[in-house]
């Protein structure tokens, strides 16, 4: 008799994640993340009502369940669902391969590469601050990082701010030599004739790429940087399936980063990375989360060619209350090797999750949420 999901769990952990846990009938446990930063009880309560349709049914009919919980509500799409669905989604492909016993990238087709290059985030508001953070970033291995460009930045950007930025970037470029990358996050926090004026300026300093320099709902504008710079563009971190990528490929950008616990997990994601390809565009996936996230990542990057490089958040500034480590039975799958990860070899996602750590940690969940920030004149600024 096919075993069938007996039960569905979310357990909501610090810093600001979302872990899900589906159980079959037979015992054999799946794990994934519908981490959405500040809202994981909203999506927690959406994948309680997916669940009241997946109990009962075939774990092995991945692409089927995607395809309901996506298409059979007249209101669908969204952050909140997307997440949702990509934490079921990531679970049920860990119980794939862990009931067939091999690694999901095997399941894909099979690997393309032995490693994945990583970055590592670097924080700092001045650039004596930029080189020490880079320092113990290239301390662990790492050949690449990525900084934000700013903080909360003025609505047309003083000769001030932009000069900050310019330093800050030069002196990671200093630090960094010219064998390493330096990727520069405008967090949607510029405007678009603000990261016009930015992009020139920088390109003497050569970065990895420019990331989100305008909000993903002013994605039709975003051809107007691409038009105005030779630094490679990045974008994709607030794009949440295929349809909203087009536009962006189109519009010229160099490097798609769908994030794998909002973009509809790892069988969106797999389409987003084909539809990139056609457009000779890169794979970098956004991943300032957890171990499930960055294992779901590393499954895609070995079974997919145009994969660039992965973001991870081992040590990031940010991560309050837990480190991505804390959750995991065996470290090793995620140990850094010459700047990145080698292939994952176990079953499913290629984790072992300690699940008493995750309950432990929900049982003290406080939520999370993103300071708001608002400008001289008191409106509210993009953080």
């Amino acid at each position: 008799m096919t075993a069938t999901i007996a039960r569905i769990e979310s357990f909501p952990v610090a810093p600001r994640w979302l872990f899900v846990r589906i159980e079959t009938s037979d015992g054999l446990v799946g794990w994934g993340e519908a981490s959405l930063e500040g809202y994981a009880d909203v999506v927690r309560a959406a994948v309680d009502q997916f669940a009241g349709y997946l109990m009962g049914r075939d774990p092995g009919l991945i692409e089927d369940h995607w395809q309901v919980l996506t298409k059979s509500q007249f209101y669908r799409g969204g952050a909140v669902l997307a997440s949702a669905v990509a934490g079921v989604d990531q679970a049920l492909w860990d119980l794939k391969g862990k009931r067939l016993g091999v690694p999901v990238h095997d399941l894909l087709g099979g690997a393309v590469r032995d490693r994945i290059r990583a970055y590592g985030w670097v924080g700092g508001d001045d650039p004596a601050e930029v080189a020490d953070h880079i320092a113990e970033q290239l301390e662990v291995g790492l050949t690449a990082v990525k900084m934000n460009a700013s903080g909360k930045m003025s609505r047309n950007g003083s000769v001030a701010e932009l000069d900050g930025v310019v330093s800050r970037v030069a002196m990671a470029r200093d630090v960094l030599g010219p064998d390493r990358d330096v990727a520069v996050d405008l967090h949607g926090r510029f405007t678009l004739a603000t990261a016009r004026r930015l992009a020139p300026l920088l390109e003497p300093l050569h970065p990895f790429f420019l990331e989100e320099p305008v909000v993903p709902e002013n994605s039709h504008a975003i051809d107007r940087i691409v038009d105005a710079t030779t630094i490679p563009i990045a974008t994709g971190e607030r794009l949440y399936n295929r349809q909203e990528f087009l536009p962006v490929l189109q519009a010229g950008i160099a490097i798609a980063q769908p994030d794998l616990s909002h973009a509809g997990g790892i069988s969106e994601v797999r389409r987003i990375a084909a539809l990139a390809e056609t457009f000779d565009v890169l794979l970098a996936p956004h991943c300032p989360l957890g171990p499930l996230a960055l294992a779901a990542c590393l499954q895609v990057g070995f079974a997919t060619p145009n994969y660039l490089i992965q973001e991870q958040s081992i040590g990031i500034h940010y991560n309050q209350g837990a480190e991505v480590l804390d959750y995991v039975v065996d470290t090793a799958p995620l140990k850094f090797v010459d700047g990145g990860f080698e292939r994952l070899t176990g079953a499913g996602l290629g984790i072992e999750i300690d699940e008493k750590a995750v309950r432990d940690a929900a049982s003290r969940w406080e939520t999370w949420q993103n300071p708001i920030w608002r400008h001289a004149d008191g409106s509210v600024a993009e953080w």
